[in-house]
């Protein structure tokens, strides 16, 4: 959840790191330090800040107050202590011959603590990382000096997840990594603004410096030099490794005019759908060839388990309701963090299918190695290239959103729709259970949404001015029928995630089994209404929540005009087959977030205790 960066190279590494870590905080934005080693003394000078970055930007001048051209830099997402700067990292040991920055929790730390102290150790936080410190330097002075020998004692030590970036006092040359179940690249730059190596917890921070990067695998260690990586595995035998190339744009990492990462993410989206569309549907067939995935494979199929955290997650939700529409494949979908610990009884003739965005989430990366245990076959949709999960899993659909930034997700989810829309007609279509004909023709209907998702833009001035009416409110519902209970879900998250309003959605059927109790007068209800058969039975629940005095917004289809009689605002979208309403409806409901989020003045794109990706219980 926290954000590291490192830089070896031949410019100062201050102002570099600084940069990096702008990018990468929303990972977590509690504190924020630098170490870095002075080119005159030796010595590793460290800086910490409570609070948001620029805090600890003004106490270095920028970086300019700290010389040097080898470092590590950190944003911190609070676990372990409360957010202090004592309890930032970097963190190091007494002697401060050793310091690091630690992404990730040590679970055993209490015990290895203990270990230390018998040992003569003190410590002076209340942090994990400051034991993991410690321990290397334990081992270090222990066993030669040698940092490949004390960096793989402490991983057979240490039980959790990490990766950390390294500096050893007595090593002034050279940068040390090491991951475990915690995101870490690598990357070299021989531009001459910044020629050097780079660590950082995602391709963001040096994806201006090189667009060649390697991933390091679980329990590998990364030895950067200023013009050199060499990299180990935890027996400390030497590993060779292929670098991955990021297609990215480097501009899509940058605001571009808008006001936040957030809006101008949600005004990619046209352009993120085609892509993704793009990637898989060729001359009007769709093409699975690059995900694995045959024809037999998916006649093969009984069951589909998706299995994804956050809006992940309801992207799960809505694909079971297309999938199990279009086919007779039966659709279960479950929070990661509930299927990993329920012992699921997965079956042969199964698929399992992790969502992320990053590809590092801790749970779902979980629940993908207990399906692989089980030798269940296993589908990762994911953005970014090379991740953890996709790396592991045995098929891979990306997703083309490019670099996401704002902690709310806007086109990653929108994304993952499509991704799970083609797997569905393809699926439905291999197996006779919709024809040619009928396939052809989703595809030409999907071929349209980037073009009505875009017409759904050009109309948020409607929503901007009805987002500021409510803006003080304590409590919103958004409920649903199906398809629409899904978009419910998304819809109420980004509410809740971003303007910190009390919200929650329900399936519509279900607010006389006790939720209708909540309404009161004035309370905002929203009513997602894009499915024909359920229509008039969503309208008749707004009708019961009116009448206990709900202040009532609408959202339906074009041509279903008869709803302004019940509710007191509509948002129409586009017509569209209806398998594919999620992807027109969830627009309004983000803009609604992302506009009540702006009119009470709160930090859209890093929402307070909440980290973009999520890499630990």
């Amino acid at each position: 959840m926290c954000g590291i960066v490192g830089y070896n190279g031949i410019a100062q590494a201050a102002p570099l790191l600084l940069e990096g870590l702008s990018k990468l905080e929303y990972r977590g934005y509690d504190s924020a330090g630098l170490a870095i080693v002075n080119d005159e003394t030796g010595n590793i000078d460290i800086v910490k800040a409570k609070g948001r970055l620029k805090i600890l930007a003004e106490k270095t001048d920028a970086g300019r107050a700290m010389r040097g051209t080898i470092g590590i830099g950190h944003t911190r997402w609070a676990t372990h202590g409360a957010p202090s700067e004592t309890n930032a990292h970097p963190h190091c040991s007494d002697d401060r011959e050793i310091v690091l920055v630690h992404n990730g929790i040590i679970e055993n730390y209490v015990q290895i603590k203990e270990k230390l102290l018998k040992s003569g150790y003190t410590f002076y936080s209340e942090t994990d990382t400051e034991v993991a410190a410690k321990l290397i330097h334990y081992y270090y002075n222990k066993y030669g000096k040698n940092p490949i020998e004390a960096i793989a004692r402490m991983m057979v030590r240490v039980r959790g997840s990490y990766s950390l970036g390294i500096l050893f006092k007595d090593r002034p040359g050279e940068l040390y990594a090491v991951r475990k179940d915690s995101p870490l690249v690598v990357g070299k730059s021989e531009g001459k603004d910044a020629e050097g190596t780079f660590i950082a917890s995602d391709v963001t921070p040096i994806m201006k410096y090189t667009r060649s990067v390697y991933y390091l695998d679980n329990l590998e260690i990364a030895c950067l030099k200023k013009d050199s990586i060499e990299f180990y595995n935890i027996d400390k035998d030497p590993v060779q490794k292929e670098p991955v190339e990021i297609k990215w744009d480097t501009k899509a990492a940058e605001k571009g005019g808008y006001e936040h990462f957030m809006i101008k993410e949600i005004h990619e989206q046209p352009k993120a759908v085609q892509d993704t569309i793009n990637a898989y549907v060729k001359e009007g067939k769709i093409d699975l060839s690059e995900a694995g995935i045959t024809d037999d494979f998916l006649k093969s199929l009984d069951q589909i388990y998706f299995v994804a955290c956050g809006s992940a997650y309801h992207v799960g939700v809505a694909a079971g309701y297309v999938i199990e529409d279009l086919t007779s494949i039966h659709v279960e979908t479950s929070l990661a963090s509930e299927f990993r610990y329920r012992d699921p009884k997965l079956r042969q003739d199964s698929l399992v299918v992790i969502i992320s965005q990053s590809g590092e989430t801790a749970d779902s990366l979980a629940a993908l190695r207990l399906a692989k245990e089980k030798g269940v076959p296993t589908l990762a949709i994911v953005n970014v290239v090379g991740s953890t999960i996709a790396r592991e899993a045995g098929h891979v659909m990306y997703t083309l959103a490019g670099p996401e930034i704002a902690v709310a997700t806007t086109k990653a989810y929108s994304t993952q729709l499509i991704a799970s829309y083609i797997l569905a007609i393809e699926a439905a279509r291999v197996r006779g259970e919709i024809t040619e004909e009928k396939a052809s023709y989703m595809l030409q209907e999907m071929q349209t949404l980037p073009g009505k998702i875009q017409q759904v833009l050009n109309d948020k001035d409607r929503i901007q001015w009805f987002a500021a009416k409510f803006a003080g409110a304590q409590d919103m519902f958004f409920i649903g029928r199906g398809l629409d209970y899904a978009i419910s879900l998304e819809g109420s998250l980004k509410m809740k995630e971003i303007s910190y309003i009390h919200s929650e959605a329900y399936a519509a059927g279900e607010l006389k089994h006790g939720t209708i109790s909540l309404i009161e007068k004035g309370t905002l209800v929203v009513g997602v209404m894009t499915q024909s058969k359920l229509f008039e039975k969503t309208r008749s629940n707004m009708v019961e929540v009116g009448s206990r005095g709900g202040y009532l917004m609408g959202l339906t289809t074009y041509g279903n005009y008869s709803i302004e009689d019940t509710v007191n605002f509509t948002v129409y979208v586009p017509k569209t087959d209806e398998h594919f309403t999620t992807s027109l409806a969830i627009i309004p409901l983000q803009l609604l977030g992302y506009y009540v989020s702006c009119a009470k003045g709160l930090d859209v794109d890093k929402p307070r205790n909440l980290a973009k990706s999520v890499t630990v219980e």
